[in-house]
């Protein structure tokens, strides 16, 4: 066993925590009762992904990993201290593991699975890597799995997006692509373009293509916040539907190669300030029809 291979969870952590995301986790907006669950959730699937991610360790390492997180979250080890937080609070809730026993399986993808061959597969893997983690959510707040269809779309689009803003980070750093293949060649190129300093013309076209079909996602998942009953969540919600769009709008017609296509913290707040008039109608409106 060489070195490497003997080193543990937290040795291949990235540092990266809950107010790095593209996306709010476990914001103000979310009630005090219901953050614990939600950040061992966070900090349980931060160190999985960490792990799948590393540049240095070679893939059957990653895969031991990984079988440790797992069997520390349902009971077999107490090997990795974020699987024993999370089961213990799991517990308490009286909460199921599954949800991140199905992120778990998408960083196993990660581990070895490196390019796409269309949509469908791209959106297979959000099954695994995304839905779940709004799936958790609304079973913390006890919502209808009603829900869990807007859910998966609005996952399942935010997912995308992160894949089109990091295209290029994916490819250089990990060697891992998961725009479709297929989309490249038949634009005449390779996944080379991705490694380029700036999308050319067939990369740009592909990319915005994606985008554009990631709007029908962001379509399907426009009623969800509505459907919540918790106001707190509805909102966060509702703000994270709101960055989406102007995500995915951006991918549209900005190069991620060489552009900036993320949010920062003042632009969130704008986006807040500019959506809040409106949230509080729909709500108001669904309390008077409730």
């Amino acid at each position: 066993m060489t070195n490497s291979a003997k080193r543990d969870v937290a040795q291949l952590q990235s540092g990266k925590g809950h107010h790095d995301e593209n996306f709010p986790v476990a914001s103000v907006l979310i009630a005090p009762k219901h953050r614990p669950p939600v950040l061992a959730f966070y900090k349980f699937v931060r160190a999985a992904d960490d792990v799948s991610d590393n540049e240095s360790a070679p893939p059957e390492e990653k895969l031991a990993l990984l079988e440790q997180m797992r069997r520390s979250l349902v009971g077999e080890s107490d090997f990795v201290p974020e699987g024993v937080a999370l089961r213990v609070i799991l517990a308490e809730r009286g909460l199921i593991p599954d949800h991140a026993l199905d992120l778990l399986e998408a960083f196993r993808r990660d581990c070895t699975k490196l390019r796409y061959r269309d949509w469908d597969d791209l959106i297979d893997y959000c099954r695994y890597s995304a839905m779940p983690v709004g799936r958790f959510v609304l079973d913390v707040h006890g919502e209808s799995r009603d829900l869990w269809p807007a859910n998966d779309a609005l996952c399942a689009a935010l997912q995308v997006i992160n894949h089109l803003q990091d295209c290029a980070k994916d490819y250089r750093e990990l060697n891992r692509v998961y725009i479709p293949e297929p989309l490249l060649a038949s634009a005449g190129i390779g996944v080379e373009a991705l490694a380029e300093s700036r999308a050319n013309p067939a990369l740009a076209g592909v990319i915005a293509g994606l985008a554009r079909q990631n709007a029908a996602l962001l379509e399907a998942s426009r009623p969800f916040a509505r459907g919540i009953k918790d106001g707190r969540l509805a909102m966060e919600v509702d703000l994270i539907q709101t960055l989406a769009d102007d995500l995915n709008r951006m991918l549209t017609n900005r190069d991620p190669l060489s552009q900036p296509v993320h949010h920062s913290k003042m632009d969130v707040a704008a986006l807040f300030l500019k959506r809040f008039p409106a949230f509080a109608l729909m709500r108001l409106t669904r309390s008077r029809s409730a």
